[in-house]
């Protein structure tokens, strides 16, 4: 299977809520096209709907060094160290995030 198949493997399994096989599925394509946003930051979100805050941060992370404007890697980011309650750190993301147009970011 080439890596746009995996890619859309990867993302039906997210779509179903499998997000622990979607981020097996999409570590691969990430290794394989690195410099691609949309992989990286679908694998981000698997790893934070499975509860893998850590690895979703080092990923969302990675996707904002190579796109510092990514709004939504903010939001994912800002959330996900709320979730480690690390809120000090979230605050600038969520409210880069809020400044980018999206809403309701508590970034208070």
């Amino acid at each position: 299977m080439g890596i746009l198949e995996e890619y859309e493997r990867g993302r039906l399994f997210f779509d179903y809520g499998d997000y622990i096989t979607a981020a097996q599925i999409l570590g691969p394509v990430v290794d394989e096209a690195p410099d691609d946003v949309a992989p990286r930051l679908l694998l981000a979100r698997a790893y934070y709907h499975s509860a893998q805050l850590h690895k979703a941060e080092e990923q969302l992370r990675l996707v904002l060094d190579h796109d510092p404007a990514e709004h939504y890697a903010h939001l994912m980011l800002g959330r996900c160290l709320q979730r480690q309650s690390r809120h000090d750190e979230a605050r600038p993301h969520l409210r880069i995030a809020d400044a980018m147009g999206i809403g309701g970011t508590t970034a208070s």
